[in-house]
């Protein structure tokens, strides 16, 4: 890995010269949750009730996205995901090697994983919309927006929208489903 970079699979060099390599996300692995070490300058946090989150996720969904570690199984991403296994007794999980990186590739990823999903916004609208059509019936889904079922539920029964707003969200969600921007 000349240079220090990561390069991603089928990418094609400014002189247009094919360059494969593999990703983490090529091959997934399961490991022992026990086997894995948790970074120990991880400056994120992860409180009880968002560890609930992530289990009540697994719980519904199943385990939908590995975590990445090195080769010697120190993770570098998905911490609060092993908190969640941990607390469900999970003995193995899907996990993601990244083979061959530095210490300061896996320092730089561990902060960049944590910021990037910070860094999104929402479109508040669809978010609405998309919530008011979960209803009542999908609590789990509802933890996630408001940390607590019985405040998201009230506040999805209660959520007031202009007519026209909410018509447009509606028809905005259904395009972007049906593949249309």
């Amino acid at each position: 890995m000349g240079g220090g970079r990561v390069q991603p699979v089928g990418m094609v060099s400014a002189e247009g010269e094919s360059q494969v390599n593999d990703w983490p996300a090529d091959k997934v692995e399961r490991r022992a949750v026990a086997s894995l070490v948790p970074y120990a300058r991880n400056a994120r946090t992860h409180s009880p009730a968002q560890v609930e989150q992530i289990s009540a996720s697994v719980k519904e969904w199943g385990w939908t996205v590995p975590v990445l570690v090195d080769e010697a199984g120190g993770l570098i991403a998905g911490h609060g995901r092993v908190l969640a296994a941990k607390k469900l007794g999970l003995a193995d999980i899907p996990v993601m090697v990244a083979r061959g990186w530095s210490d300061a590739q896996k320092r730089a990823y561990v902060l960049a994983d944590n910021r990037l999903a910070e860094n999104a916004g929402w479109d508040d609208a669809l978010l609405i919309a998309s919530t008011r059509k979960l209803g009542k019936t999908h609590q789990n889904v509802l933890v996630f927006l408001k940390g607590d079922p019985r405040k998201a539920t009230e506040a999805c029964g209660t959520v007031e929208l202009d007519a026209e707003l909410f018509a447009e969200a509606e028809a905005l969600d259904e395009s972007r489903a049906a593949g249309g921007d």
